[in-house]
């Protein structure tokens, strides 16, 4: 459907009986400022009209003569927007209708009686080109509606194809966000198997022995395992704070507290780096209503960020001020410094530090995202300061202060009184030192206990001990503790067996699961001895009101 060139698109062929008749007609339509080709034969128009004009002047003889149809073939090839002007010279008299039979029908005749007298001839020719002309302008628009058909069409197959490779990219996004969850999961378990022991044996060496000088000393270790552990879940805590699901355990903390159990976490990787460390704290007693793991979180992640990006001996600045209604939390440091575009950038998710690619400072990336994340939860701000690099960074952490009217409750004991004592205790777990430390440990607090290591060991005990309660693992050999679940609660002879999963797999759903296979606790490793007390009074408790309402 291409344009033809200007001069083809407005020419006139003429064809009279006679060289010179054409001549003439040729003559005339020229002076009257039209574009008029001279043809010398029937063949010869019918080939110039293959080539294109914008209408054809001719006589009714020469259409006689065409016995071979060749006009006819030559207007009958237009293309479908076309409809050439066939202006016919006639006898009088003549009728469109016969001219028509000569040219099989064609609809573009333009019948013109004789005498053909001047100005009537050219008035009918220049009608005949304006109507040519909106046939141009017809072809024009559908050349222009097949090129935009075009367009779409392609625009479509590339749109097609992004959707494949969006659906593609999003099932490789679910896939990596899976594995990296999956990742997140084993690791924690991993991590905690080996704490459950130690934290286990640092509660029983508090148990049975009282050296003045230890205790503090095994104190501080336990302090810094719970520590530890929170730091571990801290790694499960990137989704939830994808989703906005993270939650803060909420209470009256002193700011002092804060600082100290911070300085506390980071002071090996201080000590280690040989820096120098000033702290500068308010005399006021300031007090925030906040998670106190997380705001210590937050100072031990920017101090050891400052040992971290600071060479050996450097220098550490922690400050604490009152401004009004809110605290002031400095951290300070003459280390590397931050790029002035890299002050925002610091605190997005698994960005690391990084301020210079030559020190081979790891990571995870998430502490200060973490940082922020927590600090704003807690109706916060923080703001990264450095004037460039090599010139150091400040970290500063404001907070909103609790009111200074406030009474500390009152703690309860962790096992009510009216809670049934448990006497007999079934310990299942394959790590042997986890399984007979806690077995230990129970004895010591008047607890009869038996100890196994696999599934079908726990099976075989349960029926000869009847124990009060079960204390299984997730992860045995033979089978799985919620398996183990299921076959003691389909044991009529265990129906008011109290059942606590204590396992290194602590996500929502692994709950969910250790609920749907009969437990009436679930406890993630490690475990403090009081938070364990706390689980055997809850599932006694629970376990003898199913039994209750079971009749």
């Amino acid at each position: 459907m291409a344009s033809l060139a200007p001069e083809l698109e407005e020419r006139v062929l003429v064809l009279m009986p006679s060289a010179r008749d054409t001549e003439r007609a040729v003559h005339l339509l020229t002076e009257a400022g039209l574009i008029a080709i001279p043809c010398g034969s029937v063949p010869e128009l019918s080939q110039e009209l293959r080539r294109g004009a914008a209408a054809v002047l001719l006589t009714d003889e020469l259409l006689a003569l065409d016995t071979e149809k060749n006009i006819e073939s030559a207007l009958r090839e237009q293309p479908n927007w076309s409809a050439l002007p066939a202006l016919v010279i006639a006898r009088d008299g003549t009728s469109e209708q016969a001219q028509f039979g000569k040219l099989g029908g064609y609809s573009g005749v333009i019948l013109v009686e004789r005498p053909a007298r001047p100005r009537p001839l050219v008035g009918a020719l220049r009608s005949a080109l304006r109507a040519r002309q909106s046939q141009y302008k017809i072809r024009d628009a559908m050349a222009e509606r097949d090129r935009q058909a075009q367009e779409l069409a392609a625009q479509d197959t590339k749109l097609r194809a992004a959707l494949t490779e969006l659906a593609a990219q999003t099932e490789q996004l679910q896939t990596a966000s899976r594995l990296k969850d999956e990742f997140l999961a084993t690791l924690a378990h991993e991590l905690r198997n080996p704490l459950a022991p130690i934290s286990t044996g640092l509660s029983l060496l508090l148990q049975a022995h009282d050296p003045a000088q230890a205790r503090p000393t095994l104190s501080v270790m336990q302090r810094q395992v719970r520590h530890m552990v929170r730091l571990i879940d801290d790694l499960l805590d990137v989704s939830r704070i994808t989703l906005g699901k993270l939650e803060l355990k909420r209470e009256r903390v002193a700011v002092s507290s804060v600082v100290e159990s911070a300085i506390e976490a980071a002071w090996p990787a201080i000590q280690r780096a040989g820096h120098a460390f000033s702290s500068t704290l308010s005399h006021e007693a300031l007090f925030l209503d906040g998670d106190q793991t997380r705001l210590a979180q937050v100072l031990s992640n920017l101090l050891n960020n400052a040992a971290k990006y600071t060479s050996n001996r450097g220098q550490i600045w922690l400050s604490v001020a009152r401004e009004e209604k809110y605290v002031l939390i400095s951290v300070r440091d003459n280390g590397v410094g931050i790029p002035a575009n890299a002050l925002q950038e610091v605190f997005g998710m698994f960005n690391q530090v990084n301020r210079q690619l030559d020190r081979s400072q790891g990571g995870l990336g998430i502490g200060l995202a973490l940082v922020k994340r927590l600090v704003e939860m807690h109706g916060g701000t923080v703001q990264a300061q450095s004037p460039g690099l090599n010139q150091g960074s400040t970290f500063v952490v404001r907070l909103p202060l609790a009111s200074a009217a406030f009474k500390p409750p009152a703690r309860r004991s962790a096992v009510s009184g009216t809670h049934p004592k448990a006497q007999r205790i079934l310990v299942v777990d394959d790590n042997d030192d986890a399984a007979d430390l806690l077995s230990l440990m129970l004895r010591n607090a008047g607890f009869e206990t038996k100890t196994v290591y696999d599934g079908p060991a726990a099976i075989e005990a349960a029926r000869t001990f009847r124990p009060n309660i079960a204390i299984l693992d997730i992860g045995l050999p033979g089978m799985t503790g919620y398996e183990l679940a299921e076959r003691l609660r389909a044991d009529d002879r265990l129906r008011e067996t109290a059942l606590i999963a204590l396992t290194g797999w602590g996500t929502p759903d692994d709950r969910k699961k250790a609920m749907a296979a009969g437990f009436d606790v679930h406890l993630t490793k490690p475990v403090s001895i009081e938070d364990l007390h706390v689980a055997l009074a809850k599932a006694a408790t629970h376990r003898h009101q199913q039994a209750a309402l079971a009749g």
